[in-house]
C-alpha cells in the first residue's frame, strides 16, 4: 500500500473577486447621454434659431406625419408628459401654427392640427432639421450612425 501525503487541513482560499474599476462619472451612460444631448441641442439652436424649440418642432413633424391628433396622443407619440405637451400646443397655437378642432368621431375631444402657416413653417424648417441630424452624427462613420440610431431606439 502506498502512503499518500497527508492533506493540509487548511483549504486554499478562492481567488479574490476582481474589483470593479473606480466609478468615473465621465464614463457613465447618463453623463455621456447628457453630453450628447447638450451637443445636439446646441447644434439644433445654431440651425433653427428662434424658429422653434426641439419640442415644438417634434410636434410639428408628428402632425405632418400623422395628421390631426388629440393632444394626449400627440404627447405620447413624441414622448412628452401631459403638462409639457399642453404648453407646447399652447405656444404653437399662439403662433398660429396649430389650431384645435372638434374630433369628428368623438365630440367630447379636440384634435390638434397644423394650420397653413404651420405647414409652411414645418416645410421651411425640415431641411435644417435634417442638417441638425447630419451634424450631430458627423463624428461617426455611416455604419456607426446607423448602429447608433438603432441602439438609441432600443434604449428608448
Amino acid at each position: 500500500m502506498v502512503n499518500m501525503p497527508a492533506r493540509s487541513k487548511t483549504a486554499v482560499p478562492p481567488p479574490a473577486p476582481t474589483a470593479e474599476p473606480p466609478y468615473r462619472v465621465a464614463e457613465q451612460v447618463g453623463h455621456l447621454l447628457r453630453r450628447a444631448h447638450q451637443r445636439e441641442s446646441a447644434v439644433f439652436q445654431d440651425h433653427m434659431g428662434d424658429a422653434a424649440t426641439p419640442t415644438q418642432f417634434a410636434a410639428l413633424a408628428m402632425l405632418t406625419e400623422r395628421g390631426p391628433l388629440s393632444q394626449n396622443h400627440l404627447g405620447r407619440l413624441i414622448a412628452m408628459d401631459p403638462a409639457t405637451i399642453q404648453g407646447v400646443v399652447q405656444r404653437l397655437g399662439e403662433r398660429k401654427l396649430v389650431d384645435r378642432v372638434p374630433d369628428p368621431v368623438d365630440k367630447r375631444r379636440f384634435l390638434v392640427r397644423l394650420t397653413k402657416r404651420g405647414i409652411e413653417t414645418y416645410d421651411a424648417m425640415v431641411d435644417r432639421a435634417r442638417a441638425v441630424t447630419r451634424e450631430t452624427l458627423s463624428p461617426l462613420d455611416p455604419d456607426e450612425q446607423v448602429q447608433f440610431i438603432a441602439l438609441l431606439k432600443r434604449l428608448g
